[in-house]
Order: structure tokens, then C-alpha cells, then sequence
């Protein structure tokens, strides 16, 4: 019998045709009422799910899962439209649904005649909060997308605060003679104080914890238990003063797993992660199987009256509370709330064992018919897990609603994640607008400045966040890697890159890759940040709207050859003639002189003697062919020349390049020489020249 859940479990995951169809907390209640209907048979009475038990032992560890592994950003950037659904829709619920079933018992007849409002109103507090254990169950088998998961989810888990407020007041007003208006107005206050007080619990917890685990470097071995045992001590805790145990178990989860996974090591890190997910699957099994075995133990009192109208009012209740806050929630969303997501939040609003287990603690002295809410309760929960659970999955797939994507966040998503996050911020402050990315760059100045020095031991302490991530992703492929059996050893310091392109079939058994030692380690390490850190350099680049023919792309690519070869004719001229070279410009004024037609050298002191040589880059002929001009005296107009100028050597010209629209590209520049000016005015009509002869001699006679 004690191995009969699990097996059912195991069966279930290995046969996909059931899995697909009836979620895995369908089959654990149905086990339990065959467990419960076996042991009533043979005449022994079955165990009860009694609530001590549950929310001392069962019910923490399902919650320490969920805040510990919780994804942050979508639950931090959905936070408003959160705790609309789990503080004022709670309330809706409970109010809509206490006051109708007070309608109802008053017109139900002389069984239902004698229970008042405030019974009423317990009731339907008690019944109205969504269970996370139920949400857990079924929405992590359809695989919802992140939005609307994290919207049921976060519903769930945080409407524990109203819950825990609502019924710990109209309990204690049931002992009251009279209600005044300040028991009111206290009650109404109590509810800050269990919810703030929970997290503020769980913060202080959290920060212990992560100061704790800085200190554990010699003694890895009990890393893990400071996580359990610190968040379990914030739960009982909070439950000691009235607060909400499952506030400050979230808060204390949050709070300290940045700090304690950059401490401890990758073995802990493994221990409390598999660890958490084994305990919170063996209590949310266990608690299945108590219901349905509770189910055939209790005492019953079925009333077809109350119990049809609970269910009825129950779905009215969250259809109605999910469609006008959601209409007031689209009003201040970008990302708006469709239809379909509406329909979805509202139809995964499952009931679970909190409920029972709230129902469970009530006192016959007060609430004389306990029996009847606890059928009530228990067929609504049935009938949310069998009914709208098992049903909410092809309602998924008919309604095609998107699908959480099962990839890794990769380096590239997180770089680009950081410059939306620092863009928007930029933009805020610009606008003068202080919205919630404004505060979230504050509160991590201050966690980068104040917190992560005094939580973080070492080097950790000052790494920068995007250096983290890469350093997370780098361990975790090569760890991996290593569970695979793709390599045997792999020093820490190999990248992610290097890790991937190792193939080990073509290595050598008896080679090893060497290890690096600390300080090429942290070498390594500060060449990355560095590089990760610097500024993206401004290019030239393209895309697909500049894919076009360009007029100028042409003409660019020409004067690019020509001036190459032109480079290439200066070198061997001077090679050849042992003439001092030109002097180098800089680029501005080359590409100045390429864009001006013809490229101009300035002449030079008494080269009235020297032959003019005239290149033609875009000749088809090999750029070893040179035409010899005749003789000619090089002063234009008289113009004297530059006295800057005591060099002597060739003077060369280039023909006019033949591309269209060459003179649109470049312009000579503003900085030009005024000599060059002279030049380029005397150069725009050199008048008549003969043409070079063939056959005649590189360097005439007498020269």
C-alpha cells in the first residue's frame, strides 16, 4: 500500500496515452480513494489529512520549490497585474460568493435557515483562493506559455496573504457578540501586516542565509542544509506570529539564491536543486493521495442545495472577477490580455488541498455545519482538478494558445536583454517618467555597490553580471558535457566554444588537455570582460534595405584599384629609378585627391628637365606599361614654385577615370593646399599634347 503511489506514478509517466489525457494529480486522488475504500473494507479506519500535519510538513516544501526556482523577471515585470488577481479578485470571490450563499441558505429552507453571514463569508473565503498545489500539478503538464503561467501562478501563490487574513477575521468575529466598525478597520489593516510581515520574515531569513553560505568554503558538505534549514525556520516563523508562512518562504527563496549559488559549489548547487524538486514531488503526491483517501474517511453532509450552488457560483464568481479586471488591467499593459488568455486564467483557477485543509481546522462550536463545507469544498475541488483539468489541455490545443518554448536563453539574448533594459532606462530618465525600469537600475546599483560585498565571498563579489551569465552557461554545458561522457577531464577554464568542438572519438586516450594555472585563469578572465565591456566600434555595415544596386558602389570600387595600382606604379618606378618617393598623404587628403578629377601631385623645384609620365590605372594593359609623354615645362601660367617643395623627382598624372559619377562621391576637401588649388585650376585645361610615340626610349638621351 505505501508503494502503491509511486508506482502509479512511475506507470503513468511510462504509458503516454494516459499522461496525455487524465494530469498525474487525477490519478493520485483516484489512487487514494481505492487506498481509502481498501482499508475501509478490511475493517481498520483510514488516516485523515489533518491540517497540522499539512501545513507543518507538506505544504512547505511544494512552496520552497516555487520561490526558490521562481523566474524572476516575468514574475517581477508582471507584478501589478499579479496582485490585482490575488488581492482584489480574491476578495471579489470571497465577498460575490459569501454573500450569494447567505442568499441561499435564507431561501433554502429549514436546513439551511441557521447559518448567518459571517459563516457564510468564512466559507467563501476558504473556497475562493486559487491553490498552487493544483496550479503546479496541472499547468507544469501542459506546458502553458510564460505569461499566463506565470499570471495563475504568481495568483496563487501570493492570495494566500487574503486567504490567512480573511480567515483568521471572520473566525475570530464568530466569537464576537457584537462586529463594530473598528474590529473592521483593524481587520482590514491586519492584512498588511501578514502579508508585509511574511516577506519581511523571509527577507531577513534570506539575507542570513546568504551570509551564512559566504563562510562555507571548507565544509561544502553541508552548504545544501543551510537552504532548507533557514527557509523552513522563516516559514515556522511567520506561522508563529499569524503571518503567511508561504510569503515568506517565496521572499526568503528570492532573496537568497542569486547570493548562495555564487558561493556554494556546483555539487551543492546540484544537491539542493534535485533535492527540492524530490520533496516537493513526494508531498504533492502524498497530498493527492490523502484527499482522496479523506474523501472516503470524513464525516459527510451532502445537501444539494449548498453544494450545486457552491460550484455554480464558484465559476460565476471567477468568470466575472477575471473579466472586469482584466478590462481594467488592459487599460495600463502594453502587452494586453487576449481573450483566449482571459479564458484560460479563468478556467485554470483550481482548488487544492489549502482549502480542505482551512476547512479541516474549523470548530463544530462555532460553525456547527463543518460536515456540509467540507463536502462542499471537497466536490469543488474534485470537480476544478478532474473536470477543469483534465479538459484544460486539448482546450490549449483547440484554441491554439501559445506554448512555452523549452529552449536556453543563450549569450547573444542576454546581451541584447541588458541594452533593451539600460535603453529603457535611458528613456525614462530622458522623459523624466520614473517607471518600474528606473527603480529596477537603482536597486541593482545598490546591490552591485552595497549587497553583493558583504553576501558574495571573492572575486564573485565584483564580476559583472553579464560576465556571470557567461561563466553559468560555460559550467553548465561542460558539466553537461561530462555527465554524457563526451570527455573525461575538462580544465575550468576552457570555453564554451572549445568544449563543443572537442570530438572525442578522434582524441588519444593517454592525452589530457593541460590546466591552466591561476593567474592565466584570471588573465583569461579580466581579456573577457574587457572585450565584453568596450563599445561596439562604429563600421560600415549593411542590411537588407541596402541591398540595392548603388550608383556609387562602382565608381568606389574603381578608384579603390586605381589607387592600388597606382601605389603599386610608384613603388617599382621608384624602385627602378632610384627616385626618392613622394611623400605620403593622409588619408583625408587621399581620399580628397581620389575624388578630385585628376589626382594631382604638386610639382617640384626645377622640373622643367624631368618627362612627364602619365598613368592610366584603368587600362587594361598590366600596370608594368607606362606611356613616355613628350617633354614638356611643367609651369602653368608662370606660377612659381612652392618653396616648401626641395625635392626633385617624376611628376606623374592620372588620365580621367572613365567611371560615371565619380565627381559625386568626393569633393576636394576645404584644408587643401592653395598651391594644390593652382594646380588643379591649371590642370582643368593643360592644353594640346602630342601623342607618345611607340617604340621611343623610357629616359630620352641627353637627360
Amino acid at each position: 500500500v505505501h508503494a502503491s503511489p509511486w508506482l502509479a506514478a512511475a506507470c503513468f509517466h511510462v504509458i503516454p496515452s494516459v499522461s496525455s489525457i487524465v494530469p498525474e494529480s487525477c490519478l493520485l486522488i483516484v489512487v487514494g480513494l481505492l487506498v481509502g475504500g481498501l482499508i475501509k473494507g478490511v475493517g481498520e479506519k483510514p488516516p485523515i489529512l489533518k491540517s497540522d500535519i499539512f501545513f507543518l510538513f507538506l505544504l512547505p516544501p511544494i512552496i520552497l520549490d516555487a520561490g526558490y526556482f521562481l523566474p524572476l523577471r516575468p514574475f517581477t515585470e508582471n507584478l501589478g497585474t499579479i496582485l490585482i488577481f490575488a488581492v482584489v479578485g480574491t476578495l471579489w470571490n470571497a465577498f460575490f460568493l459569501g454573500g450569494l450563499m447567505y442568499a441561499v441558505c435564507q431561501l433554502g429552507g429549514p436546513g439551511l435557515n441557521h447559518i448567518g453571514l459571517l459563516a457564510n463569508l468564512l466559507f467563501g473565503s476558504i473556497i475562493s483562493a486559487v491553490d498552487p498545489v493544483a496550479v503546479l500539478a496541472v499547468f507544469e503538464e501542459i506546458h502553458i506559455n510564460e505569461l499566463l503561467h506565470i499570471l495563475v501562478f504568481g495568483e496563487s501563490l501570493l492570495n494566500d496573504a487574503v486567504t490567512v487574513v480573511l480567515y483568521h477575521l471572520f473566525e475570530e468575529f464568530a466569537s464576537f457578540e457584537q462586529v463594530t466598525i473598528l474590529d473592521i478597520i483593524l481587520g482590514f489593516l491586519s492584512f498588511f501586516v501578514v502579508s508585509l510581515g511574511g516577506v519581511l520574515v523571509g527577507v531577513i531569513y534570506g539575507v542570513i542565509a546568504a551570509f551564512t553560505s559566504r563562510f562555507t568554503s571548507h565544509i561544502r558538505v553541508i552548504e545544501p542544509l543551510f537552504v532548507f534549514l533557514y527557509s523552513y525556520m522563516a516559514y515556522l516563523s511567520a506561522e508563529l506570529f499569524h503571518l503567511s508562512g508561504i510569503m515568506a518562504l517565496i521572499a526568503a527563496g528570492v532573496v537568497m539564491r542569486p547570493y548562495v549559488e555564487a558561493n556554494i559549489s556546483h555539487k551543492s548547487h546540484t544537491t539542493i536543486k534535485y533535492f527540492l524538486k524530490m520533496w516537493s514531488s513526494v508531498s504533492e503526491t502524498l497530498i493527492f493521495i490523502f484527499l482522496g483517501v479523506s474523501t472516503v474517511a470524513g464525516h459527510h453532509y451532502w445537501n444539494w442545495t449548498f453544494v450545486i450552488s457552491t460550484l455554480f457560483f464558484c465559476l460565476i464568481a471567477r468568470v466575472l472577477g477575471v473579466l472586469v479586471l482584466t478590462w481594467f488591467i488592459n487599460k495600463f499593459r502594453i502587452v494586453k490580455l487576449t481573450p483566449k488568455d482571459q479564458f484560460i486564467i479563468a478556467y485554470g483557477g483550481l482548488r487544492g488541498a489549502i482549502a480542505f485543509s482551512l476547512g479541516y481546522l474549523l470548530d463544530y462550536k462555532h460553525f456547527g455545519m463543518r460536515d456540509m463545507f467540507l463536502t462542499a469544498i471537497i466536490t469543488v475541488i474534485f470537480f476544478t482538478v478532474f473536470v477543469q483539468g483534465m479538459t484544460i489541455r486539448p482546450l490549449v490545443d483547440l484554441l491554439a494558445v501559445k506554448k512555452k518554448q523549452e529552449t536556453k536563453r543563450s549569450i547573444n539574448e542576454e546581451i541584447h536583454t541588458q541594452f533593451l533594459d539600460h535603453l529603457l532606462t535611458g528613456i525614462e530618465d530622458i522623459c523624466g517618467h520614473y517607471g518600474h525600469h528606473h527603480w529596477k537600475d537603482k536597486l541593482n546599483r545598490f546591490n552591485k555597490k552595497y549587497v553583493k560585498k558583504c553576501l558574495i565571498a571573492g572575486e564573485r563579489s565584483k564580476e559583472p553580471q553579464l560576465i556571470a551569465f557567461y561563466h553559468k552557461m560555460e559550467m553548465k554545458q561542460a558539466i553537461e558535457l561530462v555527465e554524457s561522457g563526451g570527455i573525461g577531464k575538462i580544465p575550468s577554464a576552457v570555453s564554451t566554444v572549445s568544449i563543443q568542438n572537442i570530438n572525442p572519438q578522434t582524441l588519444p586516450l593517454e592525452r589530457v588537455l593541460p590546466a591552466l594555472s591561476k593567474d592565466k585563469e584570471e588573465e583569461i578572465r579580466k581579456i573577457l570582460r574587457t572585450n565584453l565591456q568596450k563599445t561596439r566600434q562604429r563600421l560600415r555595415s549593411y542590411n537588407r534595405h541596402t541591398l540595392v544596386a548603388d550608383p556609387y558602389e562602382e565608381a568606389w570600387n574603381q578608384m579603390l584599384l586605381r589607387r592600388q595600382k597606382a601605389r603599386q606604379l610608384e613603388q617599382k618606378m621608384n624602385n627602378y629609378l632610384t627616385v626618392p618617393a613622394h611623400k605620403v598623404d593622409s588619408p583625408t587628403m587621399s581620399r580628397a585627391r581620389i575624388g578630385s578629377d585628376p589626382l594631382a601631385y604638386e610639382p617640384k623645384e626645377d622640373s622643367e628637365n624631368l618627362p612627364i609620365i602619365t598613368i592610366d590605372p584603368a587600362s587594361p594593359q598590366s600596370p608594368e606599361s607606362v606611356d613616355l609623354m613628350s617633354e614638356e615645362p611643367k609651369g602653368c601660367s608662370g606660377l612659381p614654385p612652392s618653396p616648401e617643395e626641395d625635392e626633385e623627382g617624376l611628376v606623374m598624372r592620372v588620365k580621367e577615370p572613365s567611371s560615371p559619377g565619380t565627381d559625386d562621391v568626393f569633393t576636394p576637401g576645404n584644408g587643401d593646399s592653395p598651391s594644390n588649388q593652382r594646380m588643379l585650376r591649371c590642370l582643368s585645361d593643360p592644353g594640346p599634347r602630342p601623342e607618345p610615340e611607340e617604340g621611343e626610349p623610357f629616359i630620352p638621351k641627353g637627360q
